[in-house]
Order: C-alpha cells, then sequence, then structure tokens
C-alpha cells in the first residue's frame, strides 16, 4: 500500500476500546458498493484488509460540508476508521491512499465485477487477507487488454473461489486419479473433476487447460476459454444460479457496439 506521493505506507488494525464500542483506525480499505441510507447518510459496503466485508454507516455523507464527501468511490485505496458492536457499524474516518491509477472502460466495467462478486459471495466480518492482496493486484493490472486482463480476472476467481474454500482441487480428479493432459473432464462443485467419455458438451475440458490453470498459465486461447468454463460454471453455482448484473450490462454493451447504426 503507498500513500498519495507513492512511498510505502504501514498500515494495521488499531484497535481501542471507548466505553462499550470498539474503534478501529487506519484499517486498508476498498469501498464496494454503497446506497442511501435514510436522508443524508448513507450506508457502505467496504472490504478491509484485516477484517474482511464490512457494513459502515456514513452518517451526513450526502451533505455538502459532509468530510466523507468525495472519498468513498470504489477502486480508491483507503484508510478507514469506525467504531461500535452492532453489524452496520459507524464510519467515523476516511484517508485517501492513492497508489492507483485510474480504470476508464472495459478495465473499470471488470472492476464492478470483482466488487459485486465480493458483495454476493463474502460473508459479513470474514477476514481474508491474501484476497485483500489479490484484490489490490487485480486492480493494478485491469488496465491491460484482450487476453491479458481475461486471466487477470480468471486468476481472481481462482484466489475468490480457494480462499472460500470452494476450488476443486487442479491436480486430480474427484476420484483421486491424476489429472491427465488428454482426457475429457467436466467440474462437479461438490465433488471435483469427474472423467468424461469425451466432449459431450460445451461443460466439459480438456485436461490440459485443468494443468494450465493450475499453473495459471492462460496464455493459449483454448486454456483461456476452458478455465472461464470451469471458474464460471463454479461461480454460478454458489450464487444459486443468480445472474450477475455488471455479467448483464457488459453483455448488452457488447449488442450495443455490434448493433448497426
Amino acid at each position: 500500500m503507498s500513500d498519495s506521493s507513492g512511498e510505502s505506507t504501514t498500515l494495521g488494525p488499531r484497535l481501542r476500546k471507548r466505553g462499550s464500542d470498539v474503534r478501529v483506525d487506519q484499517q486498508p480499505g476498498f469501498v464496494l458498493h454503497s446506497y442511501a441510507w435514510r436522508e443524508t447518510s448513507l450506508i457502505v459496503e467496504v472490504f478491509t484488509r484485516d477484517f474482511g466485508r464490512l457494513a459502515l454507516v456514513a452518517r451526513g455523507a450526502k451533505r455538502p460540508t459532509s468530510q466523507f464527501r468525495g472519498l468513498l468511490s470504489p477502486f480508491a485505496p483507503l484508510a478507514l476508521a469506525w467504531s461500535g458492536r452492532n453489524d452496520i457499524k459507524s464510519l467515523v474516518r476516511v484517508e485517501w491512499l492513492g497508489g492507483l491509477a485510474p480504470l476508464r472502460g472495459d478495465g473499470l466495467l471488470a472492476a464492478f465485477y470483482l466488487n459485486e462478486l465480493l458483495v454476493r459471495l463474502l460473508q459479513r466480518g470474514d477476514a481474508h487477507v491474501p484476497l485483500f492482496g489479490s484484490y489490490l493486484q487485480t486492480l493494478r493490472e485491469l488496465e491491460t487488454e484482450g487476453v491479458a486482463r481475461e486471466a487477470v480476472l480468471r486468476a481472481f476467481e481462482l484466489d475468490l473461489l480457494r480462499e472460500m474454500g470452494y476450488a476443486p482441487a487442479l491436480d486430480h480428479a474427484a476420484d483421486g486419479d491424476p489429472i491427465e493432459a488428454n482426457r475429457w473432464y467436466r467440474v462437479d462443485p461438490q465433488r471435483g473433476f469427474v472423467a468424461a467419455g469425451g466432449p459431450s458438451d460445451e461443460s466439459c475440458v480438456r485436461g490440459a487447460s485443468i494443468l494450465a490453470l493450475a499453473r495459471r498459465d492462460l496464455t493459449q486461447p483454448q486454456v483461456a476459454a476452458d478455465s472461464k468454463t470451469v471458474l464460471r460454471q463454479l461461480i454460478r453455482y454458489h450464487l444459486n444460479g443468480q445472474p450477475l448484473n455488471t455479467r448483464r450490462i457488459f453483455q448488452d454493451l457488447r449488442r450495443l457496439e455490434s448493433a448497426p447504426l
């Protein structure tokens, strides 16, 4: 994490008790989503390094003179302070840390996709320190184009599934046999990879692609396509089949771009 000058900034959870409240200071985090609460305030969903996903109430954040105004935007590295013991705690202070370039175009939409995954899949209050590092690195890399950006997204999806304990083994099948490069498999979200007789449907992928995903080598187009198939199936399963809004928006934009004027 860096400050606005680019120098390294060491931040950690500073806990202080004030009466019945517990206050946390200088906690690195990002805004995932926010929505209106009462007339002048916001409920802000944040992803923090040491406390995971939290909901914080930013009182008076919609007022022109609020100390929070202009700071509670997604994809900006922040140092957050909050207090309280309830499920929704009170945001006390926000500091902008800088160090990330603004995202635009498809990179920005991809970043919103990451945020929706975190909001929809992470339980509040569960710490995911490695995933926080993966999220930060992914935001840094989303300026890349084409296949490179797809590889960045697949890596984050795999990190997310692994951190939640939902990722299947990538070196052996559900029956314990090693994954073979020349065989076909389909993924069972509860068991892992199951050998298939051949490419019987679109859900079947090559063993070589599974082994390449384990190495995070997605440079080959077929490996990238197979990895996307596997990871999207797993994500869809753990979302109980509910569609993602950002994916629908991206598909709609692509249809508009291809439509004749």
